[in-house]
């Protein structure tokens, strides 16, 4: 607990997207800079802060269960703070309020007033701050970070597609950019921390606009600063992967041949129905014209089943199309009704049962899609960068390809961030497991 010898203490739990993660980080550094101190352990914090996640109810349900060990926690501690911040914040802000072990709510554009607000707490007055803004991006707040490979960075925040499923644009607001050199400043200064991989973050991260410059222009300034540190992006819009994108990414040497491309479903009228703005044809087409212009590019996407009224037929759509693009690799999903959206106001009226088998099958058919595409990567040598220990053996290391196939080997000299030569021995569906291979990949093996 916070005494007068020491700073107040502040625990960050954080949940859901690669967004939250870089957001923790933003809070971090603005609290860091207000005078708190940070801690890893719960038992010392004076403030617990976590940073939620709306976007589906089981992520809710997960993070509410937490919620209730800590509101435990103070009971046996009553001076700590609880907090919570983000897009539950935004979203629950009222029911959140009533409970007395709510001490802060914080919504995702209102973390500027965090010391305030704790300031105002420990005098007894509960903090609110959950207003979205249509300018606030952080650009001039320094993440604080730890140092290591890979890095987490915002360029953008919200969303203006209104996909009728998502609640981003009620929980995170409207579009808006950050300075393209803001963000060129921000990735030279990883590179001098000696970060070998950064990924571009924003909602919708291929809607960037810097004015007349947009996100080609961007990954191409990014992909400059330091032609040894790998550069990602996440997420993608499909009506947003521009030719211009493609072509930056086909051109520029350490941009990734890797592209998270969410799909949602097979079927015309679902897809209207969610409001995607495109249809199943537009979309291979799409895919063909990145896989012309970058052979060997790896391409993962999202699938919802289950949406309301998703017949079988439409749901056989969706198989077939992923059994004709392969992708390698995708997430599904169980359709879960989110309040305030379009979505919540139509008839949720595809079982849970029929949307757990249809969940199940295009889980199995991506992961034996997955395994014939990994098992090509037999007796080849892949370049990996080195990630750290794996998590089932410390006698192990982890590391992933340039298209984000994770790789596993035996650990000899390599430290994480070096660059290492694996040749595959065996593959699953999720995983590469070889041994190093003392030699360098060919053109072909490295594009991997």
């Amino acid at each position: 607990m916070s005494t007068s010898l020491h700073p107040r203490r502040v625990y960050i739990e954080t949940y859901g997207c690669q967004m939250n993660v870089a957001d923790s980080e933003v809070v971090a550094g603005i609290l860091s800079a207000g005078g708190f101190e940070l801690t890893g352990r719960i038992a010392e914090a004076d403030v617990i802060l976590v940073n939620t996640c709306a976007i589906r109810e089981t992520a809710e349900e997960r993070i509410v269960g937490r919620l209730g060990l800590f509101s435990t926690f103070k009971r046996g501690n009553p001076g700590t703070l609880v907090g919570v911040l983000g897009c539950m914040a935004e979203r629950l802000r009222r029911d959140l309020l009533e409970e007395d072990w709510v001490d802060l709510v914080v919504g995702p554009d209102e973390y500027r007033k965090l010391p305030a607000l704790i300031a105002g707490a420990f005098e007894g007055e509960k903090g609110i701050a959950v207003r979205l803004s249509r300018v606030e991006n952080y650009d001039d707040i320094t993440p604080l970070r730890t140092d290591g490979v890979s890095a987490w960075l915002s360029v953008m925040r919200g969303c203006d597609k209104f996909c009728t499923f998502c609640v981003v644009p009620f929980t995170r607001g409207r579009e808006r950019s950050r300075p393209l050199e803001s963000v060129v400043r921000e990735v030279a200064t990883l590179a001098g921390r000696g970060y070998r991989e950064v990924t571009l973050l924003g909602q919708n991260v291929n809607s960037y606009s810097d004015g007349s410059r947009d996100f080609a222009d961007l990954m191409r300034a990014v992909a400059a600063v330091d032609r040894t540190m790998r550069i990602r992006f996440t997420t993608s819009h499909p009506q947003d992967m521009s030719d211009r994108l493609i072509e930056a990414i086909a051109v520029e040497p350490n941009i990734c041949k890797y592209i998270h491309l969410p799909v949602q479903s097979g079927s015309d009228r679902i897809l209207a129905l969610m409001n995607r703005s495109y249809t199943a044809r537009h979309y291979r087409a799409l895919i063909a014209r990145i896989r012309r212009a970058i052979p060997g590019a790896a391409i993962s996407t999202d699938v919802i089943s289950g949406f309301p009224s998703e017949t079988e037929a439409e749901h056989r759509m969706t198989v077939d199309l992923l059994r004709e693009i392969r992708f390698d690799g995708a997430f599904t999903f169980k359709y879960s009704p989110r309040a305030n959206t379009k979505a919540f106001e139509l008839p949720d009226d595809v079982p849970e049962r029929e949307k757990g088998r249809r969940v199940q099958e295009i889980t199995e058919l991506q992961h034996a899609i997955a395994l014939e595409q990994n098992r090509t990567f037999v007796g080849t040598v892949v370049r990996v960068l080195v990630d750290g220990p794996s998590r089932k053996s410390a006698a192990d290391f982890t590391g992933r390809t340039a298209t984000n196939r994770t790789v596993v080997f035996p650990r000899t000299s390599e430290e994480p961030g070096d660059d290492a030569d694996i040749r595959i021995e065996r593959a699953s569906s999720a995983t590469l497991i070889g041994v190093n291979a003392g030699t360098a990949p060919t053109l072909a093996e490295s594009a991997a």
